[in-house]
């Protein structure tokens, strides 16, 4: 249960970070996403995942659902997310597994540096948006899943 908890908060983490504070920012994450990455688990073993996504929001508010799947696992994710200035703060919801968290951090230019608290457990995010790609980069390390590296394009 402990790993599939701490799955569920990285990925929390890549809903959550895409939420700029400007609407200019903002723009850049607003549509369809979808695309691929890797799990890195403690021991150095490497899984495939697969990722679609939703994204809606105003200037200074985000709302997403994620979708995210592996050989090992399915997930679910929603967060709500507000702007204020160069700030970032929301909420996470992994709906399959009922486990959520916060979320704060800045956005700085087309990179976003964040961080997902729950309850033991905290990971660090970096985002970088570059026109119809978002690269998503999360680090845990000491839990269970230790790294999350994805590669998001524009769908629709």
């Amino acid at each position: 249960m402990n790993r599939l908890r701490t799955f569920a908060v990285v990925f929390a983490l890549l809903t959550a970070s895409g939420a700029p504070a400007s609407a200019q920012q903002f723009n850049q994450f607003v549509g369809y996403w979808s695309g691929s990455g890797t799990i890195t688990v403690k021991d150095g073993t490497r899984e495939r995942l697969r990722c679609r996504g939703e994204f809606a929001g105003a200037a200074n508010a985000l709302n997403l659902m994620l979708r995210c799947a592996s050989d090992g696992y399915k997930f679910e994710l929603q967060s709500d997310i507000k702007g204020d200035g160069s700030n970032i703060s929301g909420s996470w919801n992994e709906l399959t597994r009922h486990v959520y968290g916060s979320i704060s951090g800045r956005v700085t230019g087309n990179r976003i540096e964040a961080s997902a608290v729950a309850a033991g457990f905290t990971a660090a995010i970096s985002l970088t948006a570059r026109g119809n790609t978002q690269q998503v980069l999360i680090r845990a390390p000491g839990s269970e899943i230790s790294e999350v590296a994805i590669s998001l394009s524009r769908s629709r």
